[in-house]
């Protein structure tokens, strides 16, 4: 079992910069794929930055340039930091952990959330 601890939400002001930060434990397999997610109301739930096993990065377009998502293996742990924010990127946003055995079932572990709000 891995257990995902969010920080770093807050209040900014369009064109302000948060980071957030999300730290694993438990069971956690060499392999794995770390990423963010974000739901605002009322929307369907968005990817918005997954980085690989390899350490190949994608990010939603509507974050591309803005945002960059980074992790420190040895601390378990992976960081989005957003800049430029727009009242857009205002939601909830879910940290995200894929992780199993080389030869086995990958599981799928979400964070509890913090909120983003940026003020227009």
């Amino acid at each position: 079992q891995v257990q995902l601890v969010e920080s770093g939400g807050g209040l900014v002001q369009t064109g302000g910069s948060l980071r957030l930060s999300c730290a694993a434990s438990g069971s956690i397999f060499s392999t794995n794929t770390w990423g963010w997610y974000r739901q605002a109301p009322g929307k369907q739930r968005e990817r918005v930055t997954i980085i690989t096993s390899g350490g190949t990065t994608t990010y939603a377009d509507s974050v591309k340039e803005r945002f960059t998502i980074s992790r420190d293996n040895a601390k378990n742990s992976v960081y989005l930091q957003m800049n430029s924010l727009k009242p857009e990127d205002t939601a909830v946003y879910y940290c995200y952990f894929q992780t199993g055995p080389p030869s086995g079932k990958a599981s799928v572990y979400w964070g509890q959330g913090t909120q983003v709000t940026v003020s227009s």
